[in-house]
């Protein structure tokens, strides 16, 4: 691998990171064009060490400010401070990075966290950000909207035992309770998009070092939320039957790489439940891939909604854990030959 620093392109203009525009995909081909002979930058395919650069839902819904769940931190600018200076990261190690895998989250409207999903006796939904304990579910302040059960093939009474089955299998596992979240990420809307600064450094890598992006879709499962890209939150319903599979596909080619850098949104959620799995999975096919790992700390933060919740202190936790069981904790403006151990 090589540890050139590469100039930032002309093009990149970081106060626009924030905003949504057109992407003039014709005119960056023709400037990676230019700029891959500018700089003699080879093929991803004659790199000797294999870097994964993996983005974890960059997309509007969370990165764009006034979207659905727009993760602004203490600050009120956190995403788009993080994309900043992600996309500075990989126009800087350009000629480093072997292959981006950009995730998506991806919902319709009824699924299993989205109001529409559960009803109360007055006919009402829940408000967003509604947490949904067990308790909830067997005293009747919210029981599954069996109109919508058609549509999605769910039986009136499966529908209820379920809901009351993912709420009792969430509080065993110490994962998040059920929370209703403003829908967000939906397909074919433009918050499923990539934050176009993202997707523009996405396409440009790509067509300098002639890569293919690896995009991973995951959270259509109207049963189960979606937070790693490797697993569903819960994968069997009350009978033990699956509802959801693993994503081994994706484990499967991310080992195969020497390091694998991770940066996206939120820290406490998607990015903390996709590193948490990633370990998890991994120990059993390649026992020691946590010291490939590099997570970029300053291109993430934690969901924070002024007066209503704040993830800060567990997203913080998940990261000290995994720093203990040996992932490198980074910051994209350290010049990787820097990082502990990262290969060259």
């Amino acid at each position: 691998m090589s540890g050139t620093t590469l100039p930032i392109p002309d093009f990149f203009q970081s106060e626009h990171v924030g905003e949504i525009r057109r992407m003039e995909y014709q005119s960056l081909a023709s400037r990676a064009v230019l700029y891959r002979k500018e700089h003699r930058i080879k093929s991803a395919s004659q790199d000797r060490t294999r870097i994964a650069l993996v983005l974890i839902d960059l997309q509007n819904t969370f990165c764009i400010p006034g979207f659905e769940l727009y993760v602004g931190g203490h600050t009120g600018t956190a995403a788009v401070d993080d994309n900043v200076r992600l996309c500075q990261f990989i126009y800087r190690q350009l000629g480093s990075i072997s292959t981006i895998f950009p995730t998506m989250d991806t919902h319709q409207a009824g699924q299993i966290f989205h109001s529409i999903f559960l009803i109360n006796d007055e006919g009402e939904h829940p408000a967003p950000y509604t947490v949904v304990s067990v308790a909830d579910l067997e005293n009747g302040t919210w029981r599954f909207n069996t109109e919508l059960g058609p549509s999605l093939h769910i039986a009136p009474e499966h529908g209820q035992h379920f809901l009351e089955h993912y709420t009792r299998s969430l509080q065993a596992s110490g994962k998040y309770a059920l929370t209703i979240w403003p829908y967000h990420a939906m397909l074919g809307g433009i918050g499923h998009a990539l934050v176009p600064a993202v997707e523009e450094a996405i396409f440009f890598h790509g067509q300098v070092r002639s890569s293919q992006p690896g995009f991973e879709l995951k959270g259509l499962n109207p049963l189960t939320e979606n937070y790693s890209v490797f697993s569903p939150e819960v994968v069997t319903d009350e009978n033990d039957q699956p509802i959801g599979s693993k994503n081994r596909a994706f484990l499967e080619k991310l080992i195969e790489y020497e390091a694998v850098i991770i940066a996206g949104q939120a820290k406490s959620h998607c990015v903390a439940w996709t590193v948490a799995d990633l370990l998890r999975e991994a120990d059993r096919l390649a026992p020691g891939f946590a010291d490939k790992i590099y997570l970029l700390e300053d291109c993430t933060s934690a969901v924070v909604i002024p007066g209503v919740i704040d993830y800060s202190v567990q997203a913080e936790a998940a990261f000290r854990s995994f720093a203990e069981r040996g992932v490198h904790c980074v910051r994209s403006t350290e010049p990787p030959e820097n990082w502990p151990g990262f290969p060259f």
